[in-house]
């Protein structure tokens, strides 16, 4: 017996810490130590001490019982229409409101009116999957069909009783303590400025919308007609004047070829040169994919519009009409394969293109240096432009790749000082896509601006922002703009912000943001991978904020599938969480024992025999 009460007493000794060592021993507070984010905060924005909780008591609720939410929502164009129907469908216990600074619905197809603004995505996948329309008149729908479109869904659909018209959000600042968004919103039509507040701030106000001049000095000296393309008058009349465009991107090869035949004179400026495709439906065609068949049993006429009898076949077989759907979207998902580098298709495509645009330029040597690039295809947005490149090749067109050292009263003058003299200047210079909110959204890190503008943007998967909790977006920092039919981006992303608002409701979250460690992964993940595409090669384009060399801050690492795959399942890991009950008990949400599945008449109570036990648990 002595021998173990030797031994016990020296494993006494061993076990027992020294003074020295517990000098230095941080406090259970002080081991949680929150950042102080001192004079970046404004209100009550300090993340409040997770460890200070109050005595734990049960919730006298079923589980699955919703929490009343206020959400807001930015912008009525296709996103902020599709948020309103996906919450309608899959929440409920919530009120919404979404605030729109245009006198209508329709973002950006009602705002860009200029003539010959088309999509440039065929108008059958250009569409909601849940509202199909057959009777689009061409296959790249023009502007005015779209804002259409998306009026007769608000109507039809009841959703303008949630959309407030001529109001724009001019602040937004989170609330710690209370887990609340506060919004100062301006009534445009009265002037009136007043104050909301919300659970979940939705930001739909889109990425290719907000407009800016380019930077070119006097810009604003000209005393004749100065127009952008995304603010065309709707009294402006072109014909017998002496004009000039300025920028080759979408917006400015989709315009020239309109206005040429009517302008006395067209002086065409251009920067930078960009990849101009063959006509859509001869692409696909050429490339072989999956549309090569299919197309052969539609009927167009020469300027791509469906023939009356085509549209009478797609309403009354929906079986076929789903199957071109289908095949046109498969075929369009197979052009991410274009722009990885070294890729047989992009080495396949580049030679068909360069061949189609050197046949379109007639060969003329100056111009097919002019226009043709040097860098990869898809550097910049790749563009169908039906009759751009003949119409600079007619004799009342003049291309001018001399830099432009400013504007002065009576036109353009070049850098060698010759002036051209105009009777209106169309700018077709694209949009801000810095990124920078264009109000103050004040988070927990401050505001986001600053970060902005100061740094390179990153988000997590492009629809959340580290240190801005509840707060959601649609395409934001490296969301997939560029990889098709914005109308299904939004679908995805609709549900993924939704399914997240639920988990909230549902689980008795205060406040949930994802974590500066998994954004700054994400981002790593981003920069790595860029390389590896021709978005990030030099050459300027607004993938890259309008720089020739940088990181490419618009576009989503991967393919369009790629990103509908990554959104499918939500990684609660990479959050982090601030609960309502007092106890700050991630467990509260369960409740009184009950479920709500099994107190809800309308509620089948024994779903769980109708699911196969041995189906696939992750896909």
């Amino acid at each position: 017996m002595g021998d173990i009460a030797k031994l016990q007493r020296r494993v006494s000794r061993l076990l027992t810490i020294p003074s020295s060592m517990t000098r230095h021993k941080t406090n259970r507070k002080d081991a949680h130590h929150v950042p102080d984010y001192g004079e970046k905060t404004i209100n009550n924005t300090k993340i409040p001490d997770i460890v200070s909780r109050q005595p734990y008591t049960i919730q006298e609720a079923p589980l699955g019982t919703s929490k009343n939410v206020r959400i807001v929502g930015i912008g009525a164009g296709a996103s902020g229409i599709n948020m309103t129907r996906t919450l309608r469908r899959n929440i409920t216990n919530y009120e919404f409101i979404i605030y729109e600074k245009n006198k209508k619905v329709g973002g950006t197809w009602f705002e860009n009116r200029y003539p010959g603004c088309r999509c440039d995505v065929p108008s059958h996948n250009y569409q909601f999957s849940w509202r199909p329309n057959p009777e689009w008149s061409n296959f790249f729908a023009p502007a005015e069909e779209i804002e259409q479109y998306l009026d007769r869904i608000c109507e039809e659909e009841g959703m303008l009783d949630v959309i407030k018209t001529q109001h724009k959000v001019v602040g937004a600042w989170w609330d710690e303590e209370r887990g609340l968004w506060d919004l100062k919103v301006v009534n445009l039509e009265t002037g009136e400025e007043f104050r909301d507040n919300a659970n979940f701030l939705v930001n739909a106000s889109g990425v290719l919308n907000n407009w800016k001049w380019p930077d070119i000095p006097g810009i604003h000296n000209f005393k004749g007609e100065l127009i952008h393309t995304a603010n065309w008058p709707k009294d402006f009349d072109y014909a017998n004047k002496t004009v000039a465009v300025i920028g080759n991107g979408s917006s400015g090869i989709q315009l020239l070829p309109t206005i040429q035949p009517g302008v006395k004179k067209l002086y065409h400026f251009v920067r930078t040169p960009t990849w101009v495709i063959p006509p859509r439906i001869l692409s696909m065609k050429v490339m072989g994919g999956p549309a090569k068949d299919i197309l052969s049993e539609i009927e167009l006429d020469k300027k791509e519009n469906f023939t009356p009898r085509q549209i009478e076949k797609f309403k009354a077989d929906p079986a076929f009409y789903r199957k071109f759907i289908k095949t046109i979207e498969k075929d369009s998902n197979g052009a991410f394969a274009l722009i990885v580098n070294g890729s047989p298709a992009q080495k396949f495509a580049t030679s068909k293109v360069v061949e189609y645009m050197t046949a379109a330029l007639g060969g003329d040597e100056r111009l097919c240096k002019a226009l043709i690039p040097k860098f990869p295809l898809g550097t910049r947005r790749i563009t169908p432009a039906p009759g751009y490149l003949e119409a600079l090749r007619t004799p009342n067109t003049e291309v001018i790749t001399e830099g432009i050292a400013a504007v002065v009263p009576e036109g353009i003058q070049l850098e060698s000082g010759e002036v051209v003299k105009l009777d209106a200047i169309i700018c077709a210079t694209g949009f801000d896509t810095s990124f920078v909110p264009r109000f103050p959204v004040v988070g927990r890190h401050g505001n986001v601006q600053d970060a902005m503008k100061t740094e390179t943007p990153k988000g997590y998967m492009s629809c959340a922002l580290a240190g801005v909790p509840n707060y959601f977006t649609f395409l934001g920092p490296n969301g997939p703009i560029g990889h098709g039919s914005v109308f299904t981006l939004s679908e995805h992303i609709a549900r993924y912000i939704t399914r997240i608002i639920a988990k909230c409701q549902k689980e008795g979250i205060k406040a949930i943001v994802p974590s500066d460690a998994a954004v700054d992964d994400y981002a790593q993940h981003v920069a790595a991978f860029m390389p590896r595409t021709a978005w990030a090669a030099p050459g300027k384009s607004w993938f890259k904020g309008g720089a020739e060399n940088g990181p490419v801050t618009a576009l989503h690492p991967g393919s369009r599938v790629h990103f509908f795959h990554m959104l499918e399942h939500f990684r609660g890991e990479d959050f982090d969480y601030v609960y309502d009950n007092p106890a700050r008990n991630r467990f509260h949400y369960l409740g009184n024992g009950f479920s709500a599945r099994e107190l809800d008449p309308s509620v089948d109570s024994t779903w769980y025999l109708e699911e196969a036990a041995d189906g696939p648990v992750y896909t």
